[in-house]
């Protein structure tokens, strides 16, 4: 009898990838499952079989090369001259190893085992001054750490696990169904391969316990929000003797008094008097490295930026030094005696008669005004 394209078979393109193909053949073993052909178990049998042979082919990366260049010839040798209804053995091993191979588990392997401790996180508030500069910050958290009584094995001291009569100490069961079988977690021993009969009395048998520990966390200069700092090992300890978990402190930069923080640059808002804006003069402003002066010209208007070289930040992934930007903001005076009320209007009539040398801005603006009434008119 003639066999079929194993592509056909498992419903895939001929550059399917390894990934791929394992999810056609669990898709293929699914659908032929006993329990979903009680009418005609032996074609669920031999369709199954048709498959797994087509997967164990194409999920070689030497026999699918020697398939696609000489078809079924070129891997009847490798395959053992054996078609998928001889030499195939007993459909329900077939099977339980498939489904070992594609959802984990498998005969055996699963003795003890050790899992990896879980990840933790620690949110870090910073100031901007300590984002900036870089510091060292100790703080506490609460984990999980090995049980010292025990030395983590979770037994009484003295006394030692022991092997899981259920599963034998596989930590997998498996469960037969007429000729399909299928393997799963020992629900004795939740697939540790051992129980525990007297637990130890600090860890009630967990092997691990809770406990505040203190960390000095470094922290480089330049971080900002978002920013993550790995400390390996410093997680919750592992299972059975496996490896720690690791701890990321996400950093949290607090609002600032007076700077505002864009990349690698800051910003800030100075604010200056009518006088200085007019006539101009120097003003000291702050910087995180000391005060700076920066120089006025006259005439400024408000909303003016002002850019002071290299007093930014320097990030923490490298690059050049950011800049200190300073936004000026002309400040309207407030509480104003008669007297200084008196000497404002003398100032305003002075210069009435002239405004489009004066205030262009606002002369500019009322020519707007008086041309947008007009066009209505019209």
């Amino acid at each position: 009898m003639s066999k079929r394209d194993y592509y056909e078979v498992l419903g895939i393109s001929k550059d399917a990838n390894e990934a791929a193909i394992k999810k056609a053949f669990k898709r293929l073993a699914m659908k032929h499952h006993p329990d979903r052909n009680t009418d005609s178990p032996e074609a669920s049998e031999i369709k199954f079989k048709e498959g797994k042979e087509a997967y164990d082919i194409l999920s070689d990366a030497q026999k699918r090369a020697a398939y696609d260049q000489y078809g079924h010839a070129g891997v009847d040798a490798s395959a053992g001259g054996q078609g998928y209804g001889a030499g195939a053995g007993n459909f329900s091993d077939i099977f339980g190893d498939v489904f070992g191979d594609i959802f984990g588990g498998g005969g055996g392997g699963g003795r003890s085992r050790s899992y990896r401790g879980s990840d933790l996180r620690y949110n870090m508030e910073l100031n901007l001054e300590d984002a900036v500069s870089g510091t060292t910050i100790k703080i506490k958290i609460p984990t999980l750490v090995g049980c010292k009584t025990c030395d983590g094995s979770g037994a009484k001291k003295g006394s030692s696990p022991t092997t899981c009569t259920t599963c034998g100490g596989t930590g997998q069961v498996r469960i037969q169904q007429g000729f399909f079988s299928v393997q799963q977690t020992c629900p004795h021993c939740h697939g540790q391969g051992k129980t525990i009969s007297d637990p130890c009395n600090d860890c009630h048998g967990q092997g691990r316990i809770e406990e505040r520990k203190t960390l000095s966390v470094k922290v480089p200069p330049g971080v900002d929000n978002g920013d993550r700092i790995r400390l390996s090992g410093e997680g919750e300890a592992g299972e059975n003797g496996g490896p720690p978990g690791d701890l990321y402190v996400q950093v949290h930069v607090k609002p600032h008094a007076i700077f505002e923080r864009d990349g690698a640059n800051l910003l800030c808002q100075v604010p200056i008097s009518v006088a200085t804006a007019a006539l101009g003069g120097d003003l000291e402003v702050p910087t995180l490295n000391g005060r700076v002066k920066l120089k006025i010209p006259a005439e400024t208007q408000t909303g003016r930026m002002f850019r002071l070289k290299g007093k930014g930040v320097k990030p923490v992934r490298g690059g050049m030094v950011g800049d200190l930007m300073c936004k000026v903001v002309i400040e309207t005076p407030v509480k104003l005696t008669t007297k200084q009320k008196n000497l404002l209007r003398e100032f305003e009539d002075s210069i009435h008669g002239d405004n489009k040398n004066h205030n262009p801005q606002g002369s500019s603006w009322m020519d707007g005004v008086k041309k947008f009434f007009d066009d209505m008119k019209l």
